[in-house]
């Protein structure tokens, strides 16, 4: 609960600070010279480029959170098996080990958002970010039945 307030807060900031510099643009334009017209219309963009992208990040979000939610209802919800330091982080080899059995099914299955879904997990608790968003997008597109992309 506390991610999705912290999400909703940031998002709501987002958005008003997008208001503001879109508001700057369009008295920049208004001025209607050459110079603050060039100057409103590029400052216009980065609100654009930030409003697409916080989208696209709701609906990335969303649709993970939808299929956490079918796979609990199945029972499928990888087990947080992990050993932790004193400190409370993961334990590095303890997360590599768990990473190296979803891989595996994930190799097994290679049809199945499901284990796309652990892998990305897996992913996420081995601190690689980058690779845990592209585990989950090919979960996602495997889950709506979109043709999935190989890398």
């Amino acid at each position: 609960m506390r991610a999705k307030l912290s999400y909703a807060i940031t998002a709501a900031v987002l958005v008003f600070y997008f208001a503001l510099v879109g508001s700057r643009g369009v008295m920049l334009i208004q001025a209607g010279t050459l110079l603050t017209v060039t100057f409103g219309v590029a400052v216009l963009i980065l609100p654009v480029i930030g409003v697409w992208f916080l989208w696209k990040n709701t609906q990335f979000v969303r649709r993970a959170n939808a299929l956490a939610a079918e796979l609990d209802a199945e029972g499928g919800l990888p087990v947080d098996e992990l050993k932790r330091t004193a400190s409370g982080r993961v334990d590095r080899d303890s997360a590599d080990e768990v990473f190296d059995r979803r891989k595996a099914e994930t190799e097994a299955t290679p049809d199945d958002w499901r284990t796309w879904f652990r892998l990305a997990v897996a992913y996420h608790d081995a601190r690689d970010t980058p690779r845990a968003r592209k585990a989950m997008q090919r979960a996602i597109a495997l889950h709506d039945g979109k043709p999935v992309q190989t890398v």
